[in-house]
């Protein structure tokens, strides 16, 4: 009787830097279960350092929880924290954080039948900390070609956040409003305190918010997609 070897001895794992093509990058990290976190950008793989609470681990929650709370108060739209995005043959990242219109509701991105999103979601934000390089070259490169609508990079480090929307085929930088307000081009309501948010100050980002979701615009969309929710 031949016994056959485990599966990790016959699969070769993901090493950082490998280049590989979207089928072969899927295959090892399938076989790596205790892997948490790897990406395929440009065909090249990144597989991220441990991460750190203040540079990346909180920012990351305000983040989360700013879109969770637009989430709530949006029918029909969806967010999600690291999900794998296939986005083409040579493109499977794990964004920080996506903001997405549900399929049903027109949306752009799909569900596949093994739960994972394929296309571009709407939104897209990156907390860049040691990952700044790759964040505003190669993925926002991948990211605009591939139609993201939005894409968000906030330098933790530099104490920056950069919040792009596409614009015939080109990712122009979103300005503030007169009273230092960025506004989504694609998701009416979605305001962000830039200056507040890089202060630590989540009571007055959750403060704009609010004024965003009490506006006509936001009224307007949340009716638009009720019937799709």
């Amino acid at each position: 009787m031949v016994k056959a070897l485990p599966q990790h001895w016959t699969i070769p794992l993901l090493e950082n830097g490998d280049k590989l093509s979207l089928y072969e990058f899927e295959r090892r990290y399938n076989a790596m279960p205790n892997l948490k976190k790897a990406e395929l950008i440009e065909g090249i793989v990144y597989m991220p350092a441990a991460l750190r609470f203040r540079s990346h681990g909180q920012p990351h929650g305000w983040i989360v929880g700013w879109l969770f709370t637009y989430e709530a108060a949006t029918p029909g739209v969806a967010s999600a924290v690291e999900p794998t995005v296939r986005l083409d043959l040579d493109n499977e990242p794990q964004p920080d954080a996506v903001l997405l219109i549900n399929p049903e509701a027109g949306g752009q991105a799909r569900l596949s039948e093994d739960d994972y999103i394929e296309g571009a979601p709407e939104l897209i934000v990156e907390i860049a900390a040691s990952s700044v390089a790759i964040d505003l070259h190669a993925k926002k490169q991948a990211y605009r070609r591939n139609g993201v609508k939005e894409y968000i990079v906030w330098q933790v480090l530099d104490q920056k956040l950069t919040w792009f929307y596409l614009e015939q085929g080109e990712y122009v930088e979103l300005a503030t409003d007169s009273n230092g307000i960025l506004r989504s081009q694609i998701f009416p309501g979605l305001w962000l305190g830039v200056t507040e948010l890089l202060a630590g100050n989540m009571q007055s980002v959750l403060t704009v918010l609010q004024t965003g979701l009490q506006s006509p615009e936001h009224a307007a969309f949340v009716q638009r997609l009720e019937p799709f929710a």
